[in-house]
């Protein structure tokens, strides 16, 4: 008699309520995360083109790494004359944007205009030939290194402006031909340097007073820029004339260490990520921005920008992109530069008027974009 198969007792897994649930909302979060829009950065600064007399706003997109000029400013206003737009700053609030005239009737002028609107507020009179500027965090005053191209080489200053009621209230002497004016961390310490006198300078903002003088390189080294590392107690001078950098210890106040950038690259401009970790130069004579390395003292990359006459630096606030103006020449027109400091490379670039210098990076925005 053949075997009679009995049937088995073997549990049936059926689904629960809750693992129904638990299924159902695994499945829509993973359609949510591949549906939804990836996050993007915009990225804004502002550049003076000096020939054209106006300010354009750019706006970089770092997710199609693409750069766009969002508007154009004139900022002169003696029409048959090219008064020179030269140096930028952003207010640390954000809320207003500063620029310097360099040519006046008899003395240059700062404008302040609204960020966003970009409409004129004020303007204040200030020294001859008014170039770099930026705001103390400590007195919210706005200080203008007023570099004095005009007549016989003397002493020139730096002017102490109220933004507030675009009032200077005060001129500190400092050397023959300012700037560079640039803040310690602290924003009571403001450096800037002399590029016929060869010297870097120190002021105290609360006392309006010069308290250091530091005699940078032998010869004619031609400073033309400085920048205070923002964590360590360092500063870096462009020598324009020297084809160097060196770095000065602000707490020995001696020059501890000289990067040579190469034969007639005359840097001009720099600045050190917010980070402390990388220190952009802009070569003016070579049409090139070098790329260093702080933590290993060593060049990471020497690229060459869109146009052949390099001039401002800006980083990011988050030390990812640097924003360099290049000039051009003759009938060329202005640039501003785009560089990656994580891959060390040129990943933009977009026209705006000639002779493109001072440069001041505004504010970073999040964008949506579709998911790639």
């Amino acid at each position: 008699m053949a075997p009679t198969h009995q049937p088995t007792n073997r549990p049936t897994h059926q689904p629960t309520p809750m693992h129904l649930l638990r299924t159902l909302l695994l499945v829509i979060c993973l359609f949510g995360l591949a549906a939804a829009p990836a996050l993007a950065q915009n990225y804004y600064a502002y550049v003076a083109s000096e020939s054209a007399d106006e300010v354009a706003l750019v706006r970089f997109d770092a997710d199609t790494e693409s750069a766009t000029v969002e508007e154009t400013v004139p900022v002169g206003y003696i029409a048959p004359e090219t008064e020179g737009a030269h140096g930028m700053t952003v207010a640390p609030d954000g809320e207003h944007w500063f620029v310097s005239i360099a040519h006046g009737k008899p003395y240059g002028r700062v404008a302040k205009y609204e960020t966003g609107t970009n409409a004129k507020v004020d303007t204040a009179h200030v020294g001859m030939f008014p170039a770099t500027m930026e705001v103390s965090s400590v007195t919210g005053l706005l200080y203008v290194a007023n570099f004095n191209l005009h007549g016989e080489p003397e002493p020139s200053t730096v002017s102490v402006v109220d933004p507030e009621a675009m009032t200077e209230v005060d001129r500190i002497e400092t050397g023959i031909m300012p700037h560079g004016s640039r803040f310690a961390p602290d924003g009571r310490t403001h450096y800037s340097v002399s590029m016929m006198d060869g010297t870097l300078h120190e002021v105290d903002v609360l006392t309006g007073r010069v308290t250091r003088t530091l005699t940078t390189g032998e010869g004619t080294p031609k400073p033309t820029w400085v920048d205070p590392h923002p964590s360590r107690p360092l500063a870096y001078v462009a020598h324009n004339g020297a084809d160097e950098v060196v770095v000065v210890d602000r707490d020995d106040w001696a020059v501890t260490q000289r990067l040579p950038t190469g034969e007639g690259t005359a840097p001009y401009n720099l600045e050190v990520s917010p980070d402390g970790t990388t220190l952009v130069v802009s070569y003016k004579g070579t049409g090139e921005t070098g790329i260093w390395n702080l933590e290993t003292g060593e060049r990471a990359a020497r690229l060459a920008n869109s146009q052949s006459v390099t001039h401002g630096v800006v980083i990011s606030p988050d030390s990812r992109y640097a924003f360099v103006s290049a000039e051009g020449r003759g009938d060329d027109p202005g640039a501003v530069d785009v560089f990656d400091l994580r891959s060390n490379e040129r990943v933009a670039s977009v026209e705006v008027g000639p002779q493109a210098g001072g440069i001041a990076f505004w504010k970073t925005d999040a964008t949506t974009t579709s998911a790639r």
